[in-house]
């Protein structure tokens, strides 16, 4: 669950490299007995000197729950003003019916235009890129994958679309999910993890296509904090120690159990549990429920081939400052530099 992923991090004021630690061979005499890493946590290098140039690529991804409410306002908010990136990955959930993709390209219209996007009633993706975007970008395929039962009849669709592109000769796969809701349902979130991940551009499966070097998993993932009730978990992050409630968080034990994400790494979770709040507040749930704030909304990714990619991830945050849905959003910002020495990616292609 604390293991150090094999990439670049850091405490802002200088940089350095930690290897995950991995396990030798012979460790387990049960042979039946299955090895895994879990989630592996890492820390944030607080600065990314985009203007540079020092990466060959620079991600925001933004993923929120709107709970079927938009304004202009707040799409602009999301998407922030800021603009050091190349690629602007959004990932929404519970969205309305409004026409999202127009707002989000007259908010972005002065730096980015929109590379893909994949929907599935109320779950959403849209992949954004500098207005240069033709240049470098190629193999761009879209999917879905539809999970429960008639949640789509309420707008409220469950399961992942995915966008698989190549931009500046990196190919990545990016998947916006919303699973099952309730603390009870751990099972069943488990279970469709694994269905989504082995459907998604399972089709058209080509053995001989080359794999994404990097996956990205954002969205309501709904995973619950366990073992603690709701007056105790908020009184800790009243006195702004959520950090110690992440042994409480159901996806970091079930990714230490094995039976999601292994392999994949996430930022520290310094920021707020994201749901649930009284719309229009900054107060957690007052309703009967009084429900126990939870980590729903999270990023995830996994670097495929670590040899030829390094990345850093210089911020992982809430936007506290959009209090239109229960869920507040999740902002990461990702870099990631290719090693040329060792990597087949075609340089040309990276400028």
């Amino acid at each position: 669950m604390g293991n150090l992923c094999h990439i670049h991090v850091g405490t802002g004021k200088r940089r350095s490299r930690f290897k995950f630690k991995r396990k030798p061979q012979d460790v387990m005499n049960n042979e039946d007995t299955a090895i895994h890493e879990g989630v592996k946590t890492i820390g944030v290098e607080n600065y990314c000197d985009f203007s540079a140039g020092t990466s060959d690529l620079c991600i925001c991804i933004v993923t929120w729950n709107m709970n079927g409410q938009v304004s202009y306002e707040d799409i602009e908010e999301l998407v922030g003003r800021d603009r050091k990136f190349h690629l602007l990955v959004v990932g929404l959930q519970e969205a309305p019916q409004n026409n999202i993709s127009r707002l989000l390209k007259a908010a972005l219209l002065e730096s980015h235009i929109l590379l893909g996007k994949a929907t599935m009633q109320s779950v959403q993706l849209y992949v954004f890129g500098p207005k240069n975007s033709g240049l470098f970008t190629n193999e761009l395929k879209m999917d879905k994958y539809g999970v429960g039962g008639c949640g789509g009849l309420i707008r409220r669709k469950k399961g992942a679309v995915g966008i698989r592109i190549n931009f500046k000769g990196i190919r990545m796969e990016f998947i916006s999910c919303h699973l099952s809701a309730h603390t009870s349902n751990v099972e069943e979130r488990n279970s469709q993890f694994r269905q989504i991940s082995n459907s998604l551009f399972s089709k058209n499966w080509n053995p001989y296509a080359r794999p994404a070097q990097i996956t990205v998993w954002l969205g309501d993932l709904n995973y619950r904090l366990q073992g603690i009730n709701t007056f105790p978990a908020r009184n800790l992050i009243n006195e702004n120690l959520q950090e110690l409630l992440t042994s409480k968080d159901q996806l970091l034990q079930e990714a230490e159990r094995g039976q999601i994400f292994d392999g994949y790494c996430e930022g520290t979770l310094a920021f707020k549990p994201t749901y649930k709040y009284d719309i229009g507040s900054s107060s957690y749930d007052t309703s009967h429920k009084v429900r126990v704030p939870s980590w729903t909304d999270r990023v995830l990714f996994k670097i495929e081939d670590l040899e030829a990619i390094n990345a850093s991830l210089h911020s992982y945050e809430s936007i506290e400052t959009i209090h239109s849905s229960d869920h507040r959003p999740v902002k990461a910002h990702l870099c990631l530099k290719i090693n040329k020495q060792s990597s087949p990616i075609n340089n040309k292609a990276v400028v």
